[in-house]
């Protein structure tokens, strides 16, 4: 029982440094605006489009730039739940030992 949990914990770090590699990508403003996360939902880069930058005033800015990341974060979420949902499906089946733990 413990080698699974173990063996689930190394294969959920596995899938982490895998995610660290992956790309996802939120914009704004029909692409003026673009965020680039990684799969760990963490922001890699912010660009904005500089004719836009020298046209939009600080609010509208700072509003899109706010959709932009919160685009890039969902897609991370997405991705990053997906792949520990199949990570776990590989490992334990429908939940297989541990789901005998919960009375299954």
């Amino acid at each position: 029982m413990f080698d699974k949990l173990f063996e689930a914990q190394q294969k959920a770090d596995e899938v982490k440094k895998r995610l660290d590699n992956i790309t996802v990508k939120g914009t704004a403003e029909n692409g003026k605006i673009t965020v680039t996360a990684n799969g760990n939902k963490q922001v890699q880069t912010i660009s904005i489009d500089e004719e836009f930058y020298k046209e939009a005033d600080r609010e509208e800015l700072e509003e899109l730039l706010a959709v932009a990341v919160n685009k890039a974060i969902e897609q991370a979420e997405n991705l990053n739940q997906a792949e520990m949902a199949a990570m776990t499906k590989n490992m334990f089946g429908d939940l297989g030992e541990l789901g005998n733990l919960f009375g299954k």
